[in-house]
């Protein structure tokens, strides 16, 4: 048998080769994402030109020009308007934020008692890290500890009157807290109430079907300004005589209940996107329909709305302000409260008010938004080419 030449076979692996210069680095972004066309290119030009506009009169205004500490108006208002500042002086009251901070944050609660929202909040910072991090066990735990646990805690250190704690009347809380505690129940209460309704919703059960799309649609059909009304001045009407709920927990019961209309729709577009061949292989291994839904379908499902449900999340924590109809101050209203005291009454409180405002729920908002990328990211195996 002839024996065949085998010098010229590779008896290792070749070393990887560097990508191009052309294809990596910042000069290879650019080319992609600024100047790809002349259309971007124009484009790129023209947006430089207004971030160089715009740019330094912000960092001049919030940062230059603006006065972080003070005791009162003076310090942020010009000569003309009774204060220290030159004449055309302009720059953020940040002063005004400061002197406020503690009312922002947590309302008119106890001086001398906010420490107990604080440790809940750390409560809340040392529950939620290990969650949304993927490689840390035991998340079944983690999560009966933040679901359950946390907001029972959370009760008897906020209201009090037990344990030696002092009583503090919910009429009290206000700014942050109230924005927080708002937003977290109502999310812990909406995804799961929204999944009963959604599965509700494609039920083969006349009653039940029917029962979910009127609660569905009542509640969608009218806006959340009007939900709140009706917990807080309404609701007593029906009640007998005697009996009266908190109005913070009118509020909390309202806003779940709304977001829960919504994210039953978007669970049920969810549902609707699975495939039917995944129903029937379920039903072809004999699982009952709760299996059915708790192992195949429901994962999928929740996994394919993601954007939907933080999109919910992010609406549900912007409308907590919505409160102020019925007298309770998130956030917004504390701010917005303060711009009536004479003491800072001057042209810039109100723009440093409203704008130290708005980045804080800004920062929630981006914070919840880039989690679910990362999550969408993470759990996006099934689809890739």
């Amino acid at each position: 048998m002839q024996e065949h030449d085998m010098s010229w076979v590779r008896t290792e692996m070749a070393l990887a080769q560097p990508a191009p210069a052309g294809v990596t680095g910042f000069s290879a972004w650019v080319r992609k994402n600024l100047i790809a066309s002349t259309g971007d290119t124009i484009l790129t030009i023209i947006g430089f030109a207004l971030v160089a506009m715009i740019l330094p009169q912000i960092i001049n205004w919030a940062f230059i020009n603006a006065v972080w500490t003070g005791p009162n108006r003076t310090v942020c208002a010009t000569v003309a308007q009774g204060g220290i500042q030159p004449d055309g002086w302009s720059g953020a009251c940040w002063a005004f934020v400061n002197a406020k901070f503690g009312q922002i944050m947590f309302g008119t609660y106890p001086v001398e008692e906010r420490w107990r929202p604080i440790l809940v909040g750390i409560l809340l910072v040392v529950l939620m890290v290990p969650m949304l991090m993927p490689s840390v066990p035991r998340k079944g735990l983690n999560a009966l500890l933040l679901i359950v646990g946390l907001p029972i805690v959370s009760f008897f250190l906020l209201v009090g009157g037990a344990f030696g704690l002092e009583h503090v009347e919910t009429a009290r809380w206000g700014g942050l807290l109230v924005t927080l505690s708002l937003s977290f129940v109502a999310i812990v209460v909406s995804l799961p109430l929204g999944i009963v309704l959604a599965l509700g919703r494609r039920s083969k059960m006349p009653i039940v079907k029917m029962l979910c799309v009127i609660f569905i649609e009542a509640v969608r059909g009218i806006p959340l300004i009007t939900v709140l009304f009706m917990a807080s001045v309404m609701l007593p009407l029906f009640l007998p005589p005697g009996v009266t709920f908190d109005k913070y927990l009118r509020a909390l019961i309202g806003v779940s209940l709304f977001a829960a209309a919504y994210m039953a729709e978007v669970v049920r577009g969810g549902l609707q996107a699975i495939p039917k061949g995944q129903y029937e292989g379920a039903d072809s291994l004999g699982l009952g329909y709760w299996q059915k839904m708790y192992f195949i379908v429901m994962p999928q499902a929740l996994k394919l709305v993601i954007p939907g449900i933080v999109n919910t999340f992010i609406g549900m924590f912007k409308d907590t302000s919505l409160v102020t109809i019925i007298s309770m101050f998130d956030l917004l209203g504390i701010v917005k409260q303060n711009f009536s005291d004479a003491n800072w009454a001057t042209a810039q409180t109100a723009k440093s008010g409203l704008i130290f405002a708005a980045f804080v729920f800004w920062l929630f908002c981006f914070g919840m938004s880039r989690y679910s990328m990362y999550t969408e990211r993470r759990l996006d195996t099934g689809h890739k080419r």
